[in-house]
């Protein structure tokens, strides 16, 4: 059943759930390019080009993945501390502002994405030759993702405001 705490219902939580599996396979992934990298090159004073580009461009989809994941949670952008001290409806004030701000931020993340991510897939790495696009794509599909959740809350908080008081 959808709610505040469970935007999207059972479907949404499958969804954010994975996407938090993806983000520990894709730190998987990051840890042993390191490892491999620090083994092939101080062990077997060998290295392999481009395998150091491989966790810092990973980085950047881990860092969009896992923040919708926690996005979804609300365990992003969350003073509890400070909203569990106000009223109801000072509460739901709070989410909207804080989501709305949010919102704008992603809103505009995106739009500039439009512009960066074509003119970054003219560009492509040093070491493993890959187009830069597939890099800087993270951003408008990470901020769409966190999106989603935000627009969840700010639409329940939005509706809480509007309630007349019982």
């Amino acid at each position: 059943m959808p709610g505040p705490d469970r935007p999207f219902g059972a479907w949404g939580a499958r969804l954010y759930d994975g996407l938090g599996l993806l983000g520990g396979v894709v730190l998987a992934a990051m840890a042993l390019a390191v490892f491999v990298q620090v083994l092939l090159r101080y062990v077997f004073t060998y290295a392999l080009d481009g395998l150091d580009e491989v966790p810092r461009y990973l980085f950047v989809w881990l860092v969009m993945v896992g923040a919708a994941a926690a996005m979804h949670r609300g365990e992003h952008t969350a003073l509890d501390y400070f909203q569990k001290r106000l009223p109801p409806r000072g509460r739901a004030l709070a989410v909207v502002v804080t989501n709305g701000v949010g919102m704008l931020l992603f809103l505009s993340l995106i739009k500039t994405s439009f512009v960066l991510v074509p003119n970054s897939n003219l560009q492509s790495s040093a070491g493993l030759g890959l187009p830069l696009g597939y890099v800087y794509a993270a951003v408008p599909v990470g901020a769409a993702l966190i999106l989603l959740p935000m627009a969840w809350r700010f639409a329940g908080a939005v509706h809480e405001l509007w309630q007349r008081p019982s």
